[in-house]
């Protein structure tokens, strides 16, 4: 009775689940909640462990019904046999134990651990786990290594020919901080390949991800990826639809419910990542403040660790300390956040200042490290491709590859203007409680939901004089993000 014939109805959980029935659930020992490994028998074998239900009639006691998740991953066809057993406790769940204790993993343990996330070996709640002890004890060098080689080894790669293959990273935290799409254009422009794979928000209102979906696809095949790169030397996409670091995605869905981001994984994510896409100089921005998520001492910290994995790994990494005291640019939230890059890389419009000269740092910092430029002259190659208008038509072209058109975005109808309750200087934007602002009003999954900052750290304002607006698509959201404006000090005025 452990080979079951797979059924399927319209039937999406949101998770990889599956049922069985009662009958069949206890001649296998098997209770509702339980986790169970399902084996294909058809060559290659493919195996995924699950939290099964239990029914008594929707199916026959031969069969095993699948959610459209599971299908997915398995590639299951309908009628199919597959082996159906109780899934045992994983050695891995010890090692987790173990680190939480504070003791050094191997490279087996890790692997092993790395290999049962991906199979989902391991339960939600023990991959929160692995997250915790990553974030209370961290990992030395050795251990971050052993973590960088597993997630690597559990996805696909992609290389490139040509030997100026290129990358951008911000540890982010900093709000409206959309500097990869301009970055990308200009470096682009200027004949670079810049394979751009982004995660989605993970503890901010919007990654890039996030923001290029608001007006073209970012999800492709590896193939797809490969034409959109050859047509416009870069692309601008979503790492997790590549199936590239499938271990490093799963983490993160369980870091953002934890709203966790350990050094370790941090460095694991980033670095598998770019060696996945094949890049061969990575650029890492490393923003330091007060409500950044680093402060100077720890970003300094972070630029040697990252400097000294790209010699074990054998690319170019540097990274680069910027200002993150305050948010970037006016707009926070996905839609806000693009109609700021298009500002920007469109000459013709008035741009956030702050934004535009980030932007042009980080793309003459990556012309230098891959010798186009001496040191201190990138900049001006950089603005020289802004400001003819190359890096705009760059970003058309790439948008347009990825199905999508160039246009601006209306932000949510729901909306609330702040203002100022006194006159004085602004002292103090809290990056923090901007990000949950702009959560609680519904990024990143409401698109057009965020904030537009009128203010600069130093202002002068007058009272009455507007702050920031609140845009919702919902207005209960939008009077819970008014209700926390008002309880919280995000920003301080004296």
């Amino acid at each position: 009775m452990n080979n079951l014939k797979i059924k399927f109805l319209d039937w999406s959980a949101g998770i990889p689940v599956a049922m069985l029935n009662e009958k069949t659930a206890t001649e296998l020992g098997i209770h509702t909640k339980d986790r169970v490994k399902i084996t294909t028998l058809s060559k290659p074998e493919k195996t995924f462990s699950t939290i099964v239900d239990t029914v008594k009639d929707l199916i026959s006691p031969e069969e095993i019904l699948v959610s459209s998740e599971l299908k997915s991953l398995l590639d299951l066809k309908e009628k199919q046999f597959v082996k159906v057993v109780l899934a045992e406790n994983s050695e891995s769940l010890n090692y987790i134990k173990k680190k939480l204790e504070g003791k050094e993993l191997s490279e087996e343990e890790i692997k092993l651990i790395v290999s049962d996330v991906v199979s989902n070996a391991l339960s939600e709640s023990e991959v929160a786990m692995f997250v915790s002890a990553m974030y209370i004890r961290g990992m030395n060098e050795k251990e971050t290594t052993f973590l960088i080689r597993s997630i690597l080894k559990t996805g696909n790669t992609i290389s490139f020919s040509n030997k100026y293959v290129v990358d951008k990273h911000s540890i982010g935290g900093i709000p409206g901080n959309r500097a990869t799409p301009i970055v990308v254009s200009i470096c682009a422009a200027e004949g670079l390949i810049f394979p751009k794979t982004s995660s989605r928000a993970i503890t901010s209102s919007a990654g890039t991800a996030d923001v290029i979906e608001t007006i073209a696809r970012v999800d492709f095949s590896i193939e797809e990826l490969k034409k959109i790169i050859a047509k416009t030397n870069a692309c601008l996409v979503w790492g997790g639809g590549l199936g590239m670091v499938p271990a490093d995605d799963k983490i993160i869905q369980t870091e953002k419910l934890l709203k966790l981001d350990p050094e370790a994984q941090l460095l694991a994510s980033i670095i598998s990542k770019k060696l996945a896409a094949g890049s061969k100089y990575v650029l890492i921005d490393i923003p330091y403040g007060k409500y950044a998520k680093v402060d100077k001492a720890k970003g300094l910290h972070l630029k040697e660790r990252f400097e000294k994995m790209g010699k074990i790994f054998n690319i170019k990494i540097k990274a680069v300390l910027t200002k993150g005291d305050e948010p970037m640019g006016f707009g926070v939230g996905p839609a806000l956040e693009l109609n700021d890059v298009i500002h920007v890389l469109d000459q013709t419009k008035v741009g956030p200042r702050d934004l535009e000269e980030k932007s042009l740092f980080l793309a003459g910092e990556i012309f230098e490290m891959v010798g186009m430029n001496k040191k201190g002259q990138g900049i001006n190659r950089a603005r020289e491709v802004l400001y003819s208008g190359r890096a705009y038509s760059k970003f058309v072209e790439i948008i347009e590859a990825q199905g999508g058109k160039v246009r601006e975005i209306e932000p949510a109808t729901f909306k609330k203007i702040i203002t100022a309750p006194s006159s004085g200087k602004i002292k103090e934007i809290n990056n923090k409680l901007i990000n949950s602002l702009a959560r609680i009003a519904g990024c990143p999954a409401d698109k057009v939901a965020g904030l537009y900052i009128y203010i600069s750290l130093g202002d002068s304002v007058e009272k009455g004089s507007k702050l920031l607006t609140i845009y919702s698509k919902s207005k209960v959201r939008l009077l819970n993000a008014i209700d926390f404006y008002n309880k919280n000090s995000v920003v301080r005025i004296e």
